[in-house]
């Protein structure tokens, strides 16, 4: 069964961080990357751009496309893994390894 772990931090605190920090945490999701790849879990997963770049599109009668994140949140949605595991629980256990969790959110 395929799940998507969606990972949502705060964009703002990333900028501040001290390039040492950041570099830290960006080790921590490439180990993480490598350790889901090698079970065999992982089906895709990337960071995306920039929350400011997105586009919200909307059709209600007509077609409309508006500048700004995707949903109303605190943090921003950052990246994704897709994985395909047995169930739920392991979903979970694979979320509660992403280093997203430890400094923003895991959905």
């Amino acid at each position: 069964m395929k799940y998507m772990i969606l990972i949502y931090s705060d964009e703002a605190a990333w900028a501040a961080m001290a390039p040492a920090d950041r570099d830290q945490a960006m080790g921590a999701y490439m180990a993480y990357s490598k350790t889901l790849a090698q079970s065999g879990k992982m089906v895709s997963g990337s960071q995306l751009a920039p929350a400011g770049t997105a586009k919200s599109v909307t059709v209600r009668g007509a077609a409309r496309v508006v500048d700004g994140p995707y949903v109303d949140t605190k943090e921003e949605l950052g990246g994704y893994y897709l994985v395909d595991v047995a169930d739920e629980a392991e979903a979970l256990d694979w979320a509660k390894k992403c280093p997203g969790a430890a400094h923003g959110g895991v959905e």
